[in-house]
């Protein structure tokens, strides 16, 4: 009753016209961001940041209007798959195995709207999921002391590469550029600066906002200048929509597929590193095992609901372990992480005592937005196809005045645009080789508290080492790093390989 009643306070807050229309506003943006191939939830969120700070929104309304762009992103990543067998995101290479399929059969209205109810039901129950998974995760959260803490950082890192990861040299290079990163600044401890070579504006460390928007966003206008026609080309091909309100039948048929999608997709996005891609994946494969008699690859509305069940489902497990632990679940969950620290918030066991009306008026929203975004993705189709028309010429000067005004709103550095340009660069280096971004910020974003534990560990038992491994809970969350970490490199290929030929022989249908 306790949760129930908590939840009620937070549609008090969430309901209200500023919060309604930032919630609104992040579907619709968020919606644009998913469906525009290569931006997804993680770039969307990233490049909107600086929106909510020049807005000078607080704590809740920014994330709300943050979450709901995320919502939105793993709503819009359909549209390009299913119209153009372009996936707007990883998660959503799943959905273009039928949902291309149906297009071409002339049922692309119909694939779309599938897609937007299964996307709401994996939404809808992961945020119930949330509101009781929380909590209890929280209750064991508050059994750790500095050495588990150590420990749970160090399962973060190991497992943030996913289990679809095929190369866990790069992830592990990525962490530990992203903690060298964070130890730039003065020393809490003992006051010496630490690879600030003499600048004056790194004493106080790097701002991971500005590393988050130059990695993300500014690297993204990089990548286009390099590439300057992109897939403008393939954006331009013509497809008729069709009905846009499915069967009765056909919903039905996929019902129980939405559902049991659901549940694995939300178990995939609470284990950190799984993600929506594995969620994706795992439903499709399962639901495939199960139901298909030769259908799936050549239009079944049922591969439509399973993979969008699923990967919304894992974007609202996601959030369990950054709430409740402040350990990210995914790369999106990392960046509003670094929102929650920038705005002095810190996620984990006490956000639920010291923060309620943050974390139940962010539930509240979720709900909020997942009915939104029903409303507006299935009537508003058309509009969001049209978008997909626009040429990344025009769209991505847009993005890069948003990254420009936003830090130097925020800051009014123009140190702070430098550096955002360096890591911009650095994003565009990296990504050339293949090398992950979201470790680089999880190291910025973790280091310093992941050094801070280990010290305060060390220093209560006298300098000794081994207290980082000394108790049950500590031992426990050090064998599933490393299963984490050794997992993808026996069984990655493997699932790597068979997205691949997956949507190779979708591609050849």
């Amino acid at each position: 009753m306790d949760t129930l009643s908590s939840l009620a306070d937070g549609f008090a807050i969430a309901i209200t016209w500023e919060n309604m229309l930032l919630a609104l506003l992040g579907c619709f943006l968020g919606t644009i961001m998913g469906a525009l191939p290569g931006l997804g939830p993680s770039n969307g969120v990233a490049i909107l940041i600086p929106l909510a700070f020049t807005l000078g929104l607080g704590a809740t309304p920014s994330l709300i209007l943050l979450t709901s762009v995320y919502y939105g992103a793993m709503y819009g990543g359909r549209i390009s798959s299913i119209l153009l067998n372009i996936p707007g995101d990883e998660p959503a290479m799943m959905t273009c195995l039928d949902g291309y399929p149906m297009a071409q059969k002339g049922q692309a209205g119909e694939a779309l709207a599938i897609s937007g109810i299964a996307s709401f039901v994996g939404s809808f129950f992961a945020t119930w999921g949330l509101i009781f998974l929380a909590p209890q995760l929280v209750k064991i959260a508050l059994l750790f002391g500095p050495a588990e803490y150590f420990a749970l950082f160090a399962l973060a890192f190991a497992t943030l590469g996913g289990v679809s990861s095929t190369n866990q040299a790069k992830s592990a290079f990525a962490a530990a550029l992203g903690l060298g990163l964070a130890m730039i600044g003065v020393d809490t401890q003992t006051g010496v600066p630490r690879f600030t070579f003499g600048e004056v504006h790194l004493y106080d460390g790097l701002d991971f906002l500005v590393a988050i928007v130059g990695l993300f966003a500014l690297s993204e206008v990089f990548i286009f200048l390099e590439h300057r026609h992109g897939n403008a080309d393939a954006a331009k091909k013509a497809v008729v929509i069709g009905r846009l309100t499915p069967p009765m039948s056909m919903i039905k048929q996929c019902t129980p597929t939405m559902l049991r999608a659901t549940f694995l997709g939300f178990l995939a996005g609470v284990l950190p590193g799984a993600g929506a891609s594995l969620g994706s994946f795992i439903s499709y494969s399962m639901e495939k095992k199960l139901v298909d008699k030769g259908t799936f690859g050549k239009g079944d509305p049922r591969g439509v609901a399973a993979p969008e069940a699923g990967n919304n489902a894992a974007a609202g497990g996601a959030l369990v372990p950054m709430l409740a632990l402040g350990v990210p679940g995914s790369g999106t969950t990392a960046v509003l992480l670094a929102v929650l620290l920038s705005l002095n918030i810190t996620p984990g066991p006490l956000l639920f005592t010291q923060n309620p009306d943050v974390v139940w008026g962010l539930i509240a929203a979720l709900f909020i937005a997942n009915f939104m975004l029903l409303a507006m993705n299935i009537p508003m189709v058309g509009l969001f196809t049209r978008i997909l028309m626009v040429p990344p010429k025009v769209l991505m000067p847009i993005v890069a005045m948003v990254s420009f005004v936003g830090i130097y709103g925020i800051s009014g550095s123009t140190f702070d645009l430098q550096v955002m340009i360096g890591f911009g660069l650095l994003g565009w280096v990296l990504r050339k080789f293949d090398v992950p971004l979201v470790p680089i910020i999880l190291g910025t974003l973790l280091g310093n508290a992941m050094e801070s534990n280990m010290r305060r560990a060390i220093t209560i038992d006298n300098g000794d080492w081994w207290t980082l491994v000394d108790s049950p809970l500590a031992l426990t969350l050090w064998a599933i790093a490393i299963i984490g970490f050794i997992l993808p490199v026996l069984v990655g290929k493997v699932i790597k390989s068979k997205m691949r030929r997956d949507d190779e022989s979708s591609l050849s249908d």
